[in-house]
């Protein structure tokens, strides 16, 4: 959308929002105030989405029992993060092991009040969205008998959360949808209704598996909202890409040299960025959410 056509729709809501009848339909009111935060926001360089909510999920990759330790160790760490910008946020899919790892997990992260919302009118997809690829952990494994040296991965995904799944609408027949019935640790069936789904976008194979809603319709939905916000963030990431004449590619390994930041434990401590050189030697600081240094390098990304 070209700025003009921005500005006009900015003037449109400003008209609408001085009628003395704006909150007569205060849901109404909030759609058309998050429309005009998010419009502000695409005007002032920022990306369509960056004013609002986001969903998280963290893959576990190379490295077995370590890599499901690192995939907890990254959930811990953002979401004491969330926790000191005021956010709330909410677990949708699980897939935890035996031993306090999870293979993947998956939540949403709202800013619960107006003082969650920081510099420049961002939420947290706009704060958060660089921090998606993979990220590498080194330490002596405790899952090691020897007590060696091990080197494990887990890839990070920040995508928009959608309120509606219109935004970016999936033809039907490009969607396979999958039941199965919700579980926990282990594979344990925690009720005998198939209430948990997948739904797979076969031109893509991404696929997306809720579980934590209280019906199949409304994890289903969840589900389709997720996917349109998973091909969305491909279609911005391919545009960006193509702004600065760079490649992108559409699958990121989980394996050694795709690593955008290192969690180095042992021999000696540090976490460094690969993209922006910041780094710091302060690892428990990070791992209980003291990520700001990392964002505030990003922005320049």
């Amino acid at each position: 959308m070209k700025k003009e056509e921005i500005q006009k729709q900015i003037l449109e809501i400003e008209e609408q929002m001085q009628a003395s009848d704006f909150w007569s339909d205060k849901d109404e009111a909030q759609k058309v105030i998050k429309e005009y935060e998010k419009l502000k926001i695409t005007k002032d360089g920022g990306g369509e989405y960056d004013g609002g909510s986001a969903v998280l999920t963290i893959f576990s990759g190379a490295g077995g029992d370590d890599a499901e330790d690192f995939a907890r160790m990254l959930m811990e760490m953002y979401t004491k993060f969330f926790d000191k910008k005021g956010w709330s946020y909410a677990f949708l899919h699980e897939n935890k092991n035996d031993h306090g790892g999870y293979r993947n997990i998956t939540m949403e992260i709202d800013p619960s009040n107006t003082s969650g919302q920081v510099a420049r009118g961002l939420g947290p997809y706009g704060i958060l969205k660089n921090e998606s690829g993979v990220h590498r952990l080194v330490r002596v494994s405790p899952f090691s008998a020897k007590s060696l040296r091990h080197t494990s991965f887990c890839l990070v995904e920040f995508i928009p959360k959608f309120e509606e799944v219109t935004e970016y609408a999936i033809p039907d027949d490009e969607v396979r949808v999958e039941f199965a019935r919700s579980g926990g640790p282990g594979g344990q069936n925690v009720n005998k209704r198939e209430t948990a789904v997948r739904v797979i976008h076969e031109p893509t194979n991404l696929s997306v598996h809720v579980s934590t809603e209280r019906s199949q319709a409304q994890n289903r939905e969840k589900a389709m909202q997720i996917l349109s916000a998973k091909l969305y963030k491909i279609r911005e990431d391919e545009r960006i890409a193509k702004e600065k004449g760079m490649y992108i590619s559409k699958t990121t390994e989980i394996t050694w040299g795709n690593q955008i930041r290192s969690y180095v434990l042992h021999p000696y401590q540090m976490v460094k960025d690969h993209r922006t050189e910041a780094e710091t030697r302060n690892v428990k600081d990070v791992l209980d959410g003291d990520i700001d240094l990392f964002l505030e390098a990003e922005k320049g990304l």
